[in-house]
């Protein structure tokens, strides 16, 4: 069964790639010219047939696309996003969430199908505040992720600039507020909390700017978070400061063909030949710390984003934004390695993933 897979990318375009297993094969299907920039791609189990993404400039934009027979695209609206480069989208209830990184607002959209009204929706924006000791990164606030926690029913907002991770709930007239903070200020100073994810009532988040993991146990509030412990994100970590920027943190649900939980994280510009890597850590139980249990040359540079997808989430697919292309790699000895499958070296600076 063939898989298509939308590619944002530091281009203009947006490219479907169809990935057969069968063959393998991994051929470049489609092509669309959306604009500056588009990094990221939101899609939703909520509205089959769209996604979203987002042009990284300083008047930011989000671009409403129609997804058609074999992933090809087409544009239906394009509107502000009530700040400047938008680098994370997330779609959920009736709502495209958007992290503006330049301007440090976190902005809120009615998702629409119908191109009309989707053209006439006005983003409301949150403005974040806050600075971190990295003066060449961290001089205000810069969202990086935005993340539902659907069992908490809370939006959390890594804040790369601030060093710290902000948790919402929605007020009862709808609109979301900010209503606590988890502070990365004295655990990992500058560290720059770029994604997370949760597993089991804990948060792990991956800090860009030292390259490190770190876990906390964060219950419902009004219950305090606590620290559990922090980690480099490989066996080998170069002394700080250093170029190596860490990207992505997936932790994938648990199914038949993968029942134990893996944390899989991207690594950048790695000085290696070989390319960046994929570390894979095991959680452990919740009294244990991180273990580092492999890590994956992946013959690509500045691996931005990955992304699990196809049957059981037996596929990864990942990019090399300054070079490579794309690759599929297939989860191997339970989750614990990873194979490459198949390769596209054609795609040009490829950045995030949407398996539709």
């Amino acid at each position: 069964m063939p898989y298509h897979i939308l590619v944002g990318s530091y281009t203009n375009e947006i490219v479907t790639l169809t990935f057969d297993p069968a063959g393998p094969s991994l051929e470049v299907t489609s092509k669309l010219q959306v604009g500056h920039h588009p990094s990221w791609i939101a899609s939703s189990p909520d509205y089959p047939g769209y996604a979203w993404t987002g042009l990284e400039q300083a008047d930011g934009r989000v671009v409403t696309l129609e997804v058609g027979e074999q992933g090809r695209l087409k544009k239906l609206a394009e509107v502000s996003s009530a700040g400047s480069d938008p680098c994370h989208l997330l779609v959920h209830n009736g709502e495209v969430i958007i992290a503006n990184y330049s301007s440090g607002t976190v902005s809120f959209l009615p998702a629409h199908r119908d191109p009309s009204l989707a053209a006439k929706q006005t983003a409301i924006s949150i403005q974040l505040s806050g600075s971190g000791p990295n003066t060449e990164r961290q001089e205000g606030s810069h969202p990086h992720q935005v993340y539902l926690q659907e069992e908490y029913g809370e939006l959390f907002v890594a804040d790369l600039g601030a060093d710290k991770v902000l948790r919402l709930t929605k007020t009862r007239d709808g609109s979301w507020k900010v209503i606590g903070e988890i502070d990365f200020s004295t655990i990992e100073p500058g560290g720059g909390p770029r994604h997370l994810a949760f597993l089991n009532g804990d948060m792990y988040t991956l800090l860009e700017l030292t390259s490190r993991l770190t876990r906390h146990r964060v219950p419902r509030l009004p219950n305090t978070p606590t620290f559990v412990t922090s980690t480099p994100t490989m066996s080998q970590p170069l002394p700080q400061p250093n170029p190596m920027l860490a990207a992505e943190i997936l932790i994938p649900p648990l199914t038949t063909s993968f029942p134990t939980p893996y944390i899989y994280i991207s690594n950048r510009n790695d000085p290696s030949p070989e390319g960046d890597i994929i570390s894979i850590f095991s959680p452990g139980d919740r009294s244990d710390g991180l273990q580092l249990v492999n890590e994956v040359r992946t013959g690509l540079k500045h691996v931005r984003g990955i992304l699990f997808g196809g049957n059981d989430g037996r596929y990864l697919v990942a990019g090399g934004a300054q070079g490579g292309g794309v690759k599929i790699f297939e989860r191997t000895d339970g989750g614990r390695g990873l194979r490459e499958v198949v390769r596209n070296e054609g795609v040009e600076a490829p950045t995030g993933f949407a398996w539709v």
